[in-house]
C-alpha cells in the first residue's frame, strides 16, 4: 500500500488543521492505520490509531482531547483532526499503516509509510 500525507501548514496556536493520508494500492480498512510525527531533534512519536471503521483506537496522552483520528474506508482516507494547537504541536506528521502492528505505538511496528506532512504552530 501506497500512502501519502498532506494538509500540514503553519497555523497560530489555538487554532485547527485537518491532515489527510491518501492510500493506494490495497484496500486500507484491512489494515491498522496511524499517525506518529517527530519534532526536529527528536524520535518519532506516536500520536493516534484506528483499526477498521474505528472498532479500536488510540490517542496518545499528550493529544488526547484535542486530536480525532477517523477514516473513510470508501475514500482509502484517513484523517486527523488537529485542534487547539500548541508551539510544541510542530513537528512533521506521518500516516502509517500495518497488517497487524505488533504494537500500535511503536513506529517499527508499521511497514508502510507516507513521506510526512510539516505542521508548524506558532505562539
Amino acid at each position: 500500500v501506497q500512502l501519502q500525507a498532506f494538509g500540514g501548514g503553519v497555523v497560530q496556536a489555538g487554532g485547527s488543521l485537518r491532515l489527510s493520508c491518501a492510500a493506494s494500492g490495497r484496500t486500507f480498512s484491512r489494515y491498522y492505520r496511524g499517525w506518529f510525527r517527530q519534532a526536529p531533534g527528536k524520535e518519532r512519536e506516536f500520536v493516534a490509531a484506528i483499526i477498521g471503521n474505528g472498532v479500536s483506537i488510540y490517542y496518545a496522552d499528550s493529544v488526547k482531547g484535542r486530536f480525532t483520528i477517523s477514516t473513510d474506508n470508501a475514500k482509502n482516507a484517513l484523517y486527523l483532526q488537529i485542534n487547539s494547537l500548541k508551539p510544541e504541536d510542530t513537528a512533521v506528521y506521518y500516516c502509517a499503516a500495518d497488517v497487524r502492528p505488533q504494537r500500535v505505538s511503536i513506529p517499527d511496528s508499521y511497514g508502510y509509510w507516507g513521506q510526512g506532512t510539516l505542521v508548524t504552530v506558532s505562539s
